[in-house]
């Protein structure tokens, strides 16, 4: 049995990457929460992840004693597993876009992660609008991610950024819920895209998820006092 250690579905969007990815796929696993309460050295959450991981983070993937706890790695490893399932593109051309831009998600966009973190119950306008307005890193993240989607979605007509759900649709999936939390402006084609990504069972099963938490964590809320 596969065993996939996550935090918070509302804030961890790493943990949302591979989680979407097995559950999309059909794939079956276990869910090891790992809440966040603090990254210090003592935390309950390094704590919990001692033994597991040498690096005290999620997500982390255990099969058969190995712990993967990249999330291309996790990616790369149960595409390996499961080459039925065809997570990546079947054609070796689409199959180097798709890591392509996965890898570019995994090393870039820091601007708009660090301005618009991850939170799926919330609702915030007014920070986005602000975060467009004053951070032009921002809206350089926001005018890449909208052509980039843009033009896979014209390539391969849909509906999914490489024709069907692959990883890369599993792995953008958190940017599509920045995009809601904070009300970022992208053209009809996008939204509807992002509207699909949402109506996918793995994705609806994650946004259920998040808000059935009812769990306001301080450190991940630099725009809210409450919930």
């Amino acid at each position: 049995m596969i065993q996939l250690y996550i935090a918070n579905k509302n804030y961890s969007s790493w943990s949302m990457r591979p989680w979407v990815m097995l559950r999309q796929a059909g794939i079956d696993f276990e869910e090891v929460y790992v809440r966040f309460d603090s990254f210090a050295p003592d935390s309950q959450f390094k704590t919990a992840l001692q033994g597991v991981n040498p690096v005290g983070k999620v997500p982390v993937l255990v099969h058969d004693g190995l712990a993967v706890w990249d999330t291309l790695a996790i990616a790369e490893y149960v595409a390996e597993l499961f080459p039925e399932k065809q997570l990546w593109p079947t054609g070796r051309a689409d199959r180097a876009r798709a890591r392509s831009i996965c890898a570019e998600m995994h090393s870039g966009f820091a601007a708009l992660r660090s301005a618009c973190p991850m939170n799926i119950e919330a609702h915030l306008p007014d920070v986005g609008a602000l975060a467009l307005r004053d951070q032009p890193a921002v809206r350089a993240d926001l005018a890449r991610i909208v052509s980039m989607w843009t033009q896979l979605l014209a390539a391969h007509g849909g509906p999914m950024l490489m024709g069907p759900f692959t990883v890369a649709d599993a792995y953008f999936a958190p940017v599509v819920m920045r995009i809601k939390t904070y009300a970022l402006p992208v053209p009809a084609e996008v939204q509807a895209y992002m509207d699909r990504v949402c109506a996918l069972p793995g994705v609806k099963a994650w946004i259920d998820g998040a808000l059935a938490e009812q769990d306001f964590i301080d450190f991940e809320e630099p725009y809210r006092l409450h919930r």
